[in-house]
């Protein structure tokens, strides 16, 4: 079997909607998410927030709306956004309008929550004006009590019965620019959930496990839960929920479709756990490498290798790579596109390296702005 057979992904067929420039669903790049934790009405805190974010990669920023302070600060904080802004809405119909007259590209509401049918058809209106789309959310942790009394408790069918009610009244609006999302911090829980929805609705799907914890167990769980369900081809954007920094959640979140293959961007470091063979301090140097090459959006692998057991293989498959150990304590060798470069003093290494990555996104951005223009 090929390589490329066992690393495809069919996803899954679903329309497509806009969250603002950003295109949802169909055959569009699985797009990343996260969401400001600065207070809303503070608007130069939340601004910069959102540009930090968006220099990490996230292509959707969504902001809390909970009270009229927090609407009104939006029109400024959609105008300065890089992207586009997505409104936390919860149960106040009047935060909802407000939030896409001030430029929200997106509403994360709940159609069913929000009371008498004319206030969904005052949402629905505003949302069309404004050319908002809208993410139906729905939670484990804040189902209806009607569905916890029928079903005891939270399970994919009480999610899905959630789900696909809200969706019908927004279908009965004529409104059908809407995503969804079955959220759990159960990864087995939203796994099966959204197993369940993807096979009933069309509409794109926005994944995640929400509440998954600190910095290390909330990455795991949400690799686990997430990459079960891209890697089968659900999911059309994703938003890692961690308890640290949006950036960092945007870079997991990457980091998650780069394992699957699914998208790319900047660098992907391929590195030992080191051990007694190391000629150099892997760990270490990864940690800095890390940091160093955050700048670079350029797709590309780099191996960080610390003996010559595992490195001359891993760094034939690499653009750029360094082994260590070998003949002559202190050095090791540099390759480049899979080939035996020159070796290297392991005290330049880092400034080396990061010498090396910022050439070659040069390079690839060079060559791929020959092929545009050729192209045109």
């Amino acid at each position: 079997m090929s390589i490329r057979a066992y690393r495809d992904i069919y996803r899954r067929k679903s329309r497509q909607i806009h969250v603002g420039p950003v295109a949802v669903g169909g055959d569009a790049p699985i797009s990343v998410q996260t969401m400001t934790n600065t207070v809303t009405s503070d608007v130069r805190g939340t601004i910069d927030q959102i540009r930090r974010v968006a220099e990490a990669g996230a292509d959707i920023v969504r902001v809390s709306c909970p009270d009229e302070d927090a609407t009104a600060a939006m029109k400024a904080i959609c105008k300065a956004s890089p992207i586009p802004v997505v409104a936390d809405i919860h149960f106040h119909y009047k935060r909802a309008i407000e939030a896409a007259e001030a430029g929200a590209a997106c509403l994360r509401i709940n159609p069913g929550n929000i009371g008498s049918a004319q206030r969904v058809r005052d949402v629905v209106k505003a949302a069309k004006d404004h050319d908002c789309s809208m993410r139906i959310g729905v939670n484990a942790g804040s189902l209806e009590k009607d569905l916890l009394e029928r079903y005891g408790e939270p399970c994919p069918e009480a999610m899905v019965e959630s789900a696909l009610s809200h969706a019908k009244i927004l279908d009965d609006n004529d409104f059908r620019e809407y995503k969804i999302s079955v959220k759990a911090s159960d990864p087995f829980l939203a796994v099966a959930a959204y197993q369940a929805l993807a096979e009933v609705i069309d509409c794109p799907l926005h994944l995640g496990i929400t509440e998954a914890g600190g910095m290390i167990s909330g990455t795991v769980k949400s690799s686990i839960g997430m990459g079960m369900l891209l890697w089968s081809g659900i999911g059309d954007t994703i938003r890692v929920s961690l308890s640290a920094e949006p950036e960092e959640e945007v870079r997991v979140g990457f980091d998650i479709l780069k394992s699957l293959n699914l998208r790319h961007r900047g660098v992907n470091i391929i590195s030992c756990p080191s051990c007694a063979r190391q000629g150099f301090n892997v760990i270490e140097t990864v940690k800095l490498l890390e940091d160093r090459l955050k700048h670079i959006t350029t797709p590309m692998s780099l191996s960080i290798i610390g003996c010559v057991v595992n490195g001359p293989g891993e760094a034939r498959e690499t653009d750029l790579g360094f082994t260590g150990g070998g003949a002559g304590k202190g050095h090791g060798q540099i390759y480049l596109n899979g080939e035996i470069a020159y070796r290297l003093d392991n005290k330049d290494l880092v400034e080396h390296i990061v010498d090396l990555c910022e050439k070659k996104a040069a390079e690839i951005e060079a060559t791929r702005g020959k092929t545009l223009e050729a192209a045109q």
